[in-house]
């Protein structure tokens, strides 16, 4: 009994994969994201397209056309960067990954090259959604910043606290 009451809540910064404007998830124009179906999360419309990873972590996913990226974090966040929306089309057509699914990743470490130009003329949107996909089990209580600004590998978008 005594553990629990004086055990240290663990936090887990999320930083921002990829430089641009922060805007809230519900803002994202694809009902999946906005309306939280896959998880708590926030959007970058990017600025450029390197996407960087936002923890330490493991790579648990490669999308087989390269628009999305998952991660776990050492705590047991399961991270999603969905670059662009409707981009599964593209069949990895303008993604370079240069990560593989098992790969051990830092913060701040390239995961994917992404052609924005490209991507915006033949997908709905380049906005990047960073998803919380097993938010939904409880275990952990997330804050979202009020920055409207990001710098990859520095804004810290998301804290992740052991409830």
């Amino acid at each position: 009994m005594f553990k629990k009451l004086f055990k240290q809540k663990k936090e887990e910064n999320i930083v921002a994969p990829v430089n641009g404007k922060i805007v809230p998830l519900e803002e994202v124009p694809d009902p999946v994201f906005s309306e939280k179906m896959m998880g708590e999360g926030i959007a970058i419309i990017p600025e450029d397209g390197k996407i960087y990873s936002p923890v330490d972590g493991k790579v648990i996913q490669v999308a087989e056309t390269k628009h999305a990226i998952g991660l776990v974090t050492e705590g047991g966040v399961e991270i999603l960067i969905h670059i662009g929306l409707e981009t599964v089309g593209l069949k990895g057509e303008g993604f370079t990954a240069k990560i593989n699914v098992d790969d051990e990743v830092k913060a701040g470490q390239l995961l994917m090259e992404a052609d924005l130009e490209y991507i915006g003329e033949h997908a709905s949107n380049t906005i990047t959604p960073i998803v919380i996909t097993n938010s939904a089990e409880g275990k952990k209580n997330y804050h979202f910043t009020s920055e409207k600004t990001a710098k990859a590998g520095e804004t810290v978008i998301i804290t992740a606290e052991d409830k």
